[in-house]
């Protein structure tokens, strides 16, 4: 199989798409598929069942992130709805951010989305999140895997090997940015291990992260333990797309 890149896009908190459609153009060549979020980091954003369509009509493949959090039962059949009339029909169910406003519904787990799903659909293909500890054996029924973001590839590949699974599974990495986006990651996810060599590195040159984040990707397909990468280049894409268009 073919090693896969899934690149997030960072979806629109206002009603245009210009800068999602620049997002799918420019790295249309190096994703094979596009993760979009769900008000991802709990804030409002267009929805990701539209961008996923939208991905799909300028000749993408797309997968629809959809959390517990913000919705219930009937909610999560609306939506699926919507997905099927659209014709999008890959799907990554996750917990959910803690919202910046409102509350957290408790009517749907990311188990119990999966179960409506399969009810709903045997056409659908659903994913759920892994972080690195040992995988429950209920996200075992899911069709495909992506493992938090990891700067080590050592830790992804004992994870890997502790927890075989017949699925994809699709190892997480993001661009750090700049030093206030990688300490704002560090005290959002307090187990993450972001080296502080990288992060020295950063106060000097705005190109660290990206090219970090490259050589993470190169050294895991070359490691042979994921199927691809779960690819989080936020802002930086267009300098992550140059650097690996050849390279992948």
């Amino acid at each position: 199989m073919t090693f896969q890149v899934v690149c997030e896009i960072e979806p629109p908190t206002k009603p245009d798409l210009t800068h999602v459609r620049h997002q799918i153009g420019t790295l249309g060549k190096l994703a094979h598929s596009f993760l979009i979020p769900d008000n991802h980091i709990g804030r409002a954003t267009v929805s990701s069942v539209a961008v996923a369509h939208e991905v799909q009509a300028m000749g993408g493949r797309s997968i629809a992130c959809l959390n517990s959090r913000d919705r219930n039962l009937l909610g999560l059949r609306r939506d699926l709805l919507t997905a099927a009339a659209y014709g999008v029909d890959q799907f990554l169910f996750v917990y959910g951010d803690k919202p910046t406003v409102g509350n957290r519904t408790s009517d749907l787990t990311v188990r119990s989305m999966i179960d409506v799903a399969r009810e709903f659909s045997p056409s659908f293909r659903v994913g759920a999140a892994a972080g690195l500890r040992p995988l429950p054996a209920w996200k075992r029924a899911a069709d495909f895997l992506f493992v938090q973001v990891s700067f080590s590839l050592d830790a992804l590949l004992r994870w890997r090997e502790e927890n075989p699974v017949d699925v994809p599974v699709y190892a997480g990495v993001m661009v750090l940015a700049s030093q206030p986006h990688a300490h704002r990651l560090a005290a959002a996810i307090p187990d993450i291990d972001i080296p502080s060599e990288l992060v020295e590195r950063l106060g000097g040159d705005r190109m660290a992260g990206v090219e970090a984040a490259c050589e993470q990707v190169l050294r895991i397909r070359d490691s042979g333990a994921f199927d691809g990468v779960h690819l989080i280049p936020v802002a930086r894409y267009r300098d992550v797309e140059s650097r690996l268009h050849n390279s992948l």
